[in-house]
């Protein structure tokens, strides 16, 4: 067995070499070609059903009404049922012939096969599903209480409450050959500090999708979405506190965004549903972030030096001192040209 192994490690690298070297130019020929026939048949909403995840504001609220234009049917979930109600109106009002909504918590496995059933009940069927609902903590993990138990919501919401509403929504998918939208992060694969958890819980949302795309195979297709920094409450930097609490804290926001443009949620919602139309198997939202892949890919040490020059301070030195916010306060006026107005202020939806 070892002489196998050490001929495997002999052989391996050289092979994946020359078979890169050889299948890469035609391959990638081979899926541009794919993804411009795409964009000719690309899928036809109108009158499909659709279920979005946190859909009371940020991305899922705007992906409610860029479904709602295309005339979707819509099953719109989250905690929060006034604005809830009031995404659920709007989107009525811009094309969607009927739009239903359900106060659910994905976090609990209960809620989402009551939201499954809900949907199923009311239309008849189900073609896609957005898991989106999702939310952040923010805290270096030795502040953090020694137990972690305050932050188990973030991996309850983005992980688990995804995976939970998947296995409900997986039969009438399958009926329907339809498609399961992922909104993953580009956190899954950049090492951005005091957000250990949130990464954590992105990265196992792209690698149980990937997973389940081999095990479903054609009959639903999955398109995982990993966006960058865009208008919403996580911009406006809503997260879950050490102590376990829901608070915005813009100080903070402009440390761990900086100087980062933040990327318009309506365009963001209007390539996802072209994506996930398209039949896509990923997309990164704003497509510059692709390239920080490719760096934390052949450079993971360059990635981590910079992460921790730029997010981090000495040790009893608060965070308002780290070089990303400084960076943002040297301009004045740079923040206002850097971030949407919608997340200039702290107000967040509350009920």
């Amino acid at each position: 067995m070892d002489l196998i192994h050490k001929f495997l490690n002999l052989v391996a690298p050289w092979f994946t070499f020359f078979s890169l070297c050889l299948f890469l130019p035609p391959f990638y020929l081979f899926k541009f070609f794919l993804a411009t026939l795409g964009s000719f048949f690309s899928e036809n909403v109108s009158g499909k059903v659709v279920i979005i995840t946190g859909a009371s504001s940020g991305i899922g609220e705007h992906l409610a009404y860029e479904y709602g234009r295309r005339g979707a049917r819509l099953a719109l979930t989250a905690r929060r049922e006034k604005s809830l109600q009031e995404v659920a109106d709007r989107a009525h009002d811009l094309g969607s012939p009927d739009v239903i909504t359900i106060r659910a918590d994905v976090s609990n496995v209960d809620d989402c096969q009551r939201l499954v059933e809900e949907t199923v009940n009311h239309f008849g069927r189900l073609d896609h599903l957005v898991n989106n609902a999702g939310i952040t903590s923010v805290c270096m993990f030795e502040g953090a209480p020694p137990d972690m138990t305050n932050f188990r919501a973030v991996m309850d919401t983005n992980f688990w409450g995804s995976v939970y509403t998947t296995r409900f929504a997986v039969p009438h998918l399958r009926n329907s050959k339809g498609k399961i939208v992922v909104l993953s992060s580009a956190n899954s694969w950049l090492p951005e500090p005091r957000t250990s958890v949130y990464n954590a819980s992105k990265a196992a949302l792209a690698a149980f999708f990937d997973t389940l795309r081999i095990e479903l195979g054609q009959d639903v297709t999955i398109t995982i979405v990993t966006p960058g920094h865009i208008e919403s409450e996580i911009t406006r930097d809503k997260h879950l506190s050490k102590e376990g609490k829901m608070e915005v804290e813009q100080d903070m926001r402009d440390v761990q965004v900086s100087a980062i443009p933040v990327a318009s949620v309506s365009e963001c919602a209007q390539a996802i549903v072209n994506s996930a139309c398209r039949g896509d198997r990923s997309l990164t939202q704003p497509s510059w972030y692709s390239a920080t892949c490719l760096w934390k890919l052949f450079f993971p040490e360059v990635i981590e030096w910079g992460c921790r020059l730029f997010y981090l301070t000495s040790p009893g030195v608060p965070h308002q001192e780290a070089p990303s916010k400084k960076i943002l306060d040297l301009t004045a006026g740079e923040k206002k040209v850097l971030y949407p107005s919608t997340i200039q202020a702290p107000e967040i939806k509350t009920d």
